[in-house]
């Protein structure tokens, strides 16, 4: 292939962007849509061998049928002049490895939020049945908003393949994050992909592979015989909750491994949500006290306690009377504030599928497991519109002080608007936008209005919706 090439009258290659064992890919230009597009093109010697046609047509099936932010998208496939491509969505950007290079190792929070992005992209992957087998940093994508895309299924395989493997003994991979059973040519699962991510997300926190060498046999040796290297030796400003996720992920029995992808993928939100809330500081023990003999400590202890309880009322009153009178978690007229979560509000949307108004209650039926949504996003984490919204309804008039709520799809921005009516406008920004995590907390301005609600900007990277578990307030 030349620069300057057209393949099937539509695709003119422009720049060579990189080679692989199997193929080549192009940057090139989509005359047709008038885009850039990356064209992956079959060598040339493995052309008129039929297991590398058709494993290359796998690819292009598998991929396909996927669907996800956090993986690059198949637009087209073809042949030209005897030779297989597939053509790809173009990613503007850099790949991970690359990054790593650049700048070494990543900061914690980045590192985890980039694992997780693949990590959802993968478990999608698994969902509907296919593997990887190949993860690795070169093989993840990020565009210009730090978004990451898992690329290059070209060894993937079905989760019902007889044993996992093209053949029983074969052995594909990349030797730096390759699964010892992957290594050993035995059966392979999610869990391979899960073992890899764990290599992946070691380097981004090291800039290192946890197992170097000189050949594919040396380092594939290590992966079945050895154990990492502890991360916090190399970086003492990694969790220890994060350490032991790598090392569990990596773990030479698959079983001791989280059980699938997004069982691995919840516990680095968690940690991710560990590090970015408050700092618990465990108090100090006391310096032991001399008991005086015969004389028990506790009428004296339960007599401090109660002093305490008394203060701790008085701060609360007289911290509600610098407030006009009102204690906090208290409104005008007594008691707390009962919000009732009562329609989607989405004023420049189309009104089919709509946004899910009749699931609106369960945001506040205090049921944890039950949410409000919204609609599927296709160009995600823009919404395509200033935002969307979930309509709550105080009752009346009353000034809240504070508004929470949980949602499991974190990473969205969202603000609080306000009202006299249920169906808008809310001119009033009452709290302003910040980005959410699985707990959100708004401080709300004054002014007393009757219906408030939570306006989603932006979704979060890799999730095409934003949900809205439980809705508290005060």
């Amino acid at each position: 292939m030349v620069i300057g090439e057209i393949l099937s009258d539509r695709y003119e290659l422009e720049e060579l962007a990189g080679t692989g064992g199997m193929s080549s890919v192009y940057r090139a230009h989509d005359r047709l849509l008038d885009r850039k597009v990356a064209l992956k093109i079959l060598h040339q010697q493995y052309t008129e061998d039929a297991e590398y046609v058709e494993r290359f047509r796998h690819e292009a099936r598998a991929v396909a049928a996927l669907s996800h932010p956090n993986i690059v998208t198949v637009i087209d496939r073809g042949e030209h002049a005897g030779r297989q491509f597939i053509v790809f969505e173009y990613i503007e950007g850099e790949n991970l490895k690359r990054l790593i290079e650049r700048r070494g190792p990543a900061p914690v929070e980045q590192a985890l939020e980039l694992a997780m992005q693949i990590a959802r992209g993968l478990s999608f992957a698994h969902q509907q049945g296919l593997i990887h087998r190949d993860v690795k940093p070169q093989n993840i994508l990020l565009n210009g908003d730090g978004q990451a895309k898992v690329t290059d299924f070209g060894i993937a395989r079905s989760l019902d393949v007889k044993h996992g493997m093209t053949q029983t003994g074969t052995v594909l991979g990349t030797s730096d994050y390759i699964a010892p059973e992957q290594a050993q040519g035995h059966r392979v699962d999610e869990h391979t992909d899960v073992y890899s991510l764990g290599i992946v997300l070691y380097e981004l926190l090291t800039s290192d592979v946890p197992f170097p060498g000189e050949n594919f046999v040396a380092v594939a040796m290590r992966h079945i015989n050895e154990e990492p290297p502890s991360i916090r030796e190399r970086r003492p400003d990694v969790p220890p909750r994060v350490e032991a996720a790598v090392h569990r992920a990596m773990a030479k029995d698959p079983e001791a491994r989280f059980p699938t992808m997004r069982d691995f993928c919840l516990e680095l939100e968690a940690c991710h949500a560990e590090l970015q809330g408050t700092q618990i500081i465990a108090p100090r023990p006391a310096a032991p006290t001399r008991r005086r003999s015969g004389v028990s400590p506790w009428p004296f202890v339960l007599a401090l306690a109660v002093l305490i309880a008394i203060g701790a009322v008085i701060a609360v009153l007289l911290i509600g009377r610098s407030n006009g009178g009102l204690p906090t978690g208290v409104v005008e007229g007594g008691g707390t504030v009962h919000l009732a979560a009562v329609t989607a509000y989405d004023p420049q949307g189309t009104g089919v599928p709509g946004e899910h108004n009749a699931d609106a209650p369960k945001a506040t039926d205090h049921q944890a497991d039950t949410y409000w949504e919204t609609e599927r996003y296709r160009d995600s984490p823009s919404l395509g519109k200033d935002g969307v919204g979930l309509v709550l309804d105080a009752g009346r008039n009353v000034q809240l002080q504070k508004l929470g709520f949980a949602t499991e799809t974190p990473g969205f921005t969202a603000e609080i608007r306000a009202g006299d009516s249920k169906t808008g406008p809310f001119p009033d920004v009452v709290a302003g936008p910040q980005r959410v995590d699985k707990q959100a907390r708004f401080t709300i301005a004054s002014g007393r209005h009757r219906y408030y609600v939570i306006w989603i900007t932006r979704l979060g990277v890799g999730y095409p919706t934003a949900r809205i578990n439980e809705v508290s307030a005060n």
